[in-house]
This record gives C-alpha cells, structure tokens and sequence, in this order.
C-alpha cells in the first residue's frame, strides 16, 4: 500500500505531494464552468485535440487523486501543479477521456474547484506549513462504460483566457475489482471505540488532536443507522490528504450527528507503519487512502469518495444516507 500512495500523485507529480497537509485560511468551492468554454470533440479523436485544437502544451501538471474506477458512472478529483510543485487554483480545468485512439470522446467534462477548507475549530495541527493544500479539482461524473485503460487529456484555461493542453496519467478502469462498490453491502468490521481504548484516543488516531469520531462501533451499528466510514491517517497519510479529509468528516458530523454516526478508522496496526495494514483496511481491500464510505442504515453502501473532498461535497453525499 505504501508504493501505491506514494506512486499514484508521483506518476504526475514528478515525486512531489499532490496535496500537502491540512487546509487553513480561507477558500472557496468555484462552480463549474461551461462546457462551451472549452474545444469540442465532436468527430475528433483524442490526439486531434490535443495537437490540433489551438491549445499550447502545458507546464501544468495534472495530479489524478483517485486510482480506483469501475464501469459506471464516476467522480474523478486531481490536483494542478507546476513543475516545481507548487498548487495552482486560478485556472480552469476540463477533461477527455476516450477508450483508445480511434475511439468516441468523453468530454469537455469541466471540473469544479472544491475548497478544502474547514470552519477554524476543525483544522488540526497535522501537517500545517508551507505548500498546505487548499482545494482540489473534480470532475463530478465520468461515464466510463469498458473496463481496461482509457486515454485522458486536459484543457486548461488561464485566467488571461489563454488555453492550454496537458496528457493526464491513463486511468485503468476496473483495475481493483474487491473494492466494495456502491449498491454492495459494506463488510462488518470492528472498529475501536473510546471505551476501549480507556478514553486515550491517542492509540486509535493520529490527528492532532484527535477527533471525535470514534464513540461506536462499525460492527454494532451497520444495518441499524446510517454511517459515514472515514478511513484515513493524518500524521501517516503517504498522499497528504487525510488531514484536510478529517477535519471536514469532523465538521459534517458535528452538523448531522445523531442522524448519522460517523466512525473514523486508521490505516496502520498501532498507527505504526512498520506493522502493516490495519483488518479493516484489508476487508476492504482498499490499495489507497483516505477513503469514505456512505452506507445506508440498511447495511448497503450508497455513496463512496475516493481522496479529498470539502464539506460541500460531503454534505451533498450525505443526501444518499439521509435523503431531505
């Protein structure tokens, strides 16, 4: 697991972090832009539009935050960045995706730029300094519809109106089949509570301090109320993005909470790195983290987020457990 988190953002990002430490300051989720603003790929193949579109190549790195995709309908949220690894959040962004070379193109699919930002009582103290991310880019909806490989490039546009293409790292679709999908019943898994741990939550969470989200347990509650499952570690998080994730899990549950229990599960045995997986990450079988599981008080999983994401999305997830 260890060289999937630190291979999946490096394949972009030349090594760097995709999103570095938890989210402070102020932020915005920008909507998405429209599609007209974009090149068209009516009767074109992938490489027509990017070498014959008008667009320049780009220095702009695209950082895919998910390696997981299934046939189906999918979110696909990335980072942008310069070459030296600094994060950009000033231009606008769509993808396109197509099966092969000669195949029919997805696309212009515009993504939103998601604040990662947390009302002040929630930011924790991991990983703050300099390069912190603040966002990241989603497109909400791919409709890939074979599995294996897909092809992805991006247009970016500058805030000056100049528009630039970028190759995106191939998603393989369909690549990790023992992930549990949405429509699944999620796997019953124990998860340490307060009480079992004598109230030192410091043993079964690395945030700083540690949150709240551990007063059930998984095994006792699935099928009789809705859960969010959030499972992440952010003093460990090899992606850097399980702080922000967290910190958000935490203001969301505070806001929906009895309605809804919210459990926060570590990665590693003993939030220690060297001792390997935690069971509940492998009943999962998860080869990237964070992840946040949506699952109905019936036992079935509604909604499942790969990555980063901000309060706005997660609340709008919420509508799949809790519905009005």
């Amino acid at each position: 697991m260890r060289r999937r988190l630190a291979t999946l953002f490096a394949l972009a990002a030349l090594g760097g972090a995709l999103l570095a430490g938890c989210g402070g300051g102020e932020g915005e989720t920008r909507p998405v832009p429209p599609p007209k603003d974009f090149p068209q790929a009516q009767g074109k193949t992938i490489s027509q539009l990017l070498h014959g579109s008008g667009a320049v190549p780009s220095r702009l790195v695209i950082a895919p935050a998910s390696e997981v995709f299934d046939e189906g309908p999918e979110r696909y949220p990335f980072g942008v960045f310069t070459t030296g690894q600094e994060q950009v959040e000033d231009v606008e962004v769509a993808l396109y995706f197509a099966k092969d070379g000669k195949s029919k193109v997805l696309g212009p699919l515009p993504a939103k730029l998601e604040t990662l930002q947390t009302k002040p009582a929630y930011r924790s103290q991991n990983g703050s300094g300099p390069g912190e991310a603040k966002s990241v880019y989603v497109v909400p909806r791919v409709d890939f519809d074979q599995e294996g490989p897909w092809l992805a490039i991006a247009m970016i546009k500058r805030p000056g109106g100049k528009l630039e293409a970028s190759r995106v790292p191939s998603p393989v679709i369909g690549e990790f089949p023992r992930v549990p999908r949405v429509g699944e019943r999620a796997p019953k898994i124990e998860t340490l509570t307060a009480a079992d741990v004598g109230g030192d939550l410091e043993k079964i969470d690395t945030r700083v301090p540690p949150d709240q989200m551990h007063k059930v347990d998984f095994a006792e509650v699935l099928g009789k109320k809705p859960i969010v499952l959030v499972f992440a570690t952010p003093a460990l998080c090899q992606s850097r993005v399980c702080g922000p994730v967290v910190d958000v899990a935490q203001q969301v549950a505070d806001k929906y909470e009895p309605k809804a229990d919210f459990i926060h599960q570590e990665i590693y045995v003993d939030n220690e790195i060297n001792k390997g997986l935690r069971p509940q990450l492998k009943a999962f079988h998860l080869p990237t983290e964070p992840w946040t599981y949506l699952i109905g008080k019936e036992g079935v999983i509604k909604d499942r987020i790969s990555g980063a994401y901000g309060v706005d999305e997660l609340e709008e997830a919420m509508q799949s457990i809790l519905p009005g």
